[in-house]
């Protein structure tokens, strides 16, 4: 049996079995973190282990006692939060609290997975970036070596290794796919760059359901290797890891941010006043004001005197990471074929134009008919309900109205007898209005019950889809109160903190609660699943 790491940790030992809630939590995350896809069960005692069948196991994080759970607080918050708390919650508390997969796990698991020592990289969490690498490296020093308990001695054999994950299934076992197309989803005019993508997954043998996500491994720009080459003083050719540097450079290390290691070696490589502001960059510092603006060409040009050799340089650099992206089609009305929708990120600092890796990847430099890397990630907690007679109301602003696409399209194939109710916002409705045709068709035809609609810039005040909840508060508590499932998609930070705090503003008024009855009501549909998040 393969556990995948998405599973709820305390789910994996049943509750009639002989240990304890404590006990219960460290066996199940023990062995979720171990058997999860790129894991390995090398730490897995033979036996039970004796710390263990003595209640004294190490207590592993978990979401149920996780306050610093909020992608929209603050590092410094989080981990001030889980001071004093075991290993594991606090190695919790330095990731990014999205639980989007982009590690293989979710939050939890992956701070259990490096707790217990089933995973030894650092830098898989992505949307935490540096801030959370930096992190956990000062908290690796407290991972104690013994604590994967040691084994009751016994005879048996030692079990066998997890077995690798199925293709297409994990960043692990990418698979090929082929791109098919691109088109621009904003009309002329419009200040955003947004492209609906699409992929043939028909060769690739992968298939999904609405509330997956879709890895792809892109491919920096060739431009800026190109520039950080000629920065080296290095040939396209020279021989890095077996390959040509241009080749290494396109797609095995990360171009931005800058690494701290590479501050490291600029640091070796000089002396005097350099030398300490490449340390000071090193360790967190900013001793010019510039450091969130550095990535790796920008390092070079910072410290332009100092050439490393391609082999110590490419050794710096961190590996280039895949990105995923909420998938917005349903296979069963798109048989073979998987859809994104992408937002180019294109940026100007001192004069030079910053690209997105796998976005503008999407958007301008893959040609249709090209093959590429490919996973499925399936999604944690983010799925339609089971019953297909279920209300749901969807929020979904900007690229946020990804999965919800695919929701109302997997509904309207399974003719699927619940309500459905779309909260779509952004700028202006004349150029960026996402498949406005499509919504329209299914608004005319009775599927999407309601469609709410939030321009931010088409009047003299901004309306947010927020703004919009609290209007019609009286009808959406009406849904909730007949058992309407709530779905939120999009910016992490700002967007979903903001909703989250309306959804609790209606409940108080029209539900006829305080506001901490409001708040317990709204924890109490995430903890039923009755309201899960998709947030980035």
């Amino acid at each position: 049996m393969t556990v995948q790491p998405t599973t709820p940790i305390l789910s994996l030992i049943p509750d009639s079995a002989p240990f304890s809630a404590e006990q219960r939590m460290w066996l199940s995350g023990f062995f979720s973190a171990a058997l999860a896809p790129g894991g390995a069960p090398g730490a897995i005692a033979v036996g039970v282990p004796t710390d263990i069948a003595a209640g004294t196991g190490p207590v592993l994080a978990s979401n149920d006692d996780a306050p610093w759970h909020d992608p929209s607080m603050a590092l410094d918050e989080r981990m001030k939060l889980a001071d004093g708390k075991p290993i594991a919650p606090r190695l919790m508390a330095a990731m990014a609290q999205q639980d989007c997969g982009q590690c293989g796990y979710n939050c939890a698991d992956y701070a259990n997975a490096l707790a217990v020592k089933s995973e030894e990289r650092l830098n898989l969490c992505v949307p935490g970036g540096k801030e959370t690498l930096r992190m956990l490296k000062t908290l690796s020093a407290d991972i104690d070596v013994g604590v994967a308990a040691p084994a009751v001695k016994t005879d048996a054999a030692p079990p066998p290794p997890a077995p690798p994950s199925a293709p297409g299934r994990s960043r692990e076992a990418p698979v090929a796919a082929t791109f098919l197309s691109r088109r621009r989803l904003n009309a002329e005019g419009s200040e955003k760059e947004t492209f609906h993508v699409e992929f043939d997954l028909s060769e690739s043998g992968l298939d999904y359901v609405v509330g997956d996500a879709f890895g792809i491994f892109a491919r920096n720009h060739l431009g800026l290797v190109d520039q950080i080459i000629a920065m080296l003083g290095a040939s396209h050719v020279t021989e890095v890891r077996g390959r040509p540097l241009r080749s290494v450079l396109l797609d095995e290390v990360a171009l931005s941010p800058a690494p701290d290691s590479l501050f490291e070696l600029m640091s070796f490589l000089t002396g005097g006043a350099l030398r300490a502001k490449a340390r000071a960059l090193a360790t967190g510092e900013d001793p010019d004001g510039d450091a969130a603006q550095l990535d790796v060409l920008a390092v070079l040009q910072k410290f332009s005197g100092v050439r490393p050799h391609p082999e110590a340089f490419v050794e710096a650099l961190e590996p280039l990471q895949p990105r995923l992206y909420s998938i917005s089609s349903s296979i069963k009305a798109n048989p073979g074929r998987v859809s994104l929708t992408v937002d180019a990120v294109r940026y100007q600092i001192n004069k030079r134009l910053r690209f997105g890796v796998a976005s503008t990847f999407l958007g301008d430099r893959i040609e249709p008919g090209d093959r590429l890397n490919v996973y499925v990630q399936r999604a944690h907690a983010f799925a339609l309900p089971s019953d297909p007679a279920t209300p749901v109301i969807m929020v979904g602003p900007g690229t946020g109205v990804a999965p919800f696409r695919a929701f109302l399209q997997d509904r309207m194939v399974d003719k699927a007898p619940g309500a459905n109710w779309l909260f779509y916002g952004h700028q202006r409705q004349a150029t960026d209005f996402f498949y406005a045709d499509e919504l329209d068709m299914m608004k005319r035809n009775g599927h999407l019950t309601r469609l709410s609609l939030a321009w931010s810039r088409d009047g003299a005040e901004k309306v947010y889809v927020q703004d919009r909840m609290r209007e019609l508060g009286a009808e959406l508590w009406r849904w909730l109160a007949e058992g309407a499932h709530f779905y939120i998609c999009g910016d992490a930070k700002r967007m979903a903190k903001d909703v989250e705090a309306a959804l609790v503003d209606v409940v108080a008024q029209h539900g006829a609660r305080s506001i901490d009855e409001a708040i317990a009501f709204v924890q109490g549909l995430k903890k039923s699943g009755r309201y899960q998040a998709d947030v980035y």
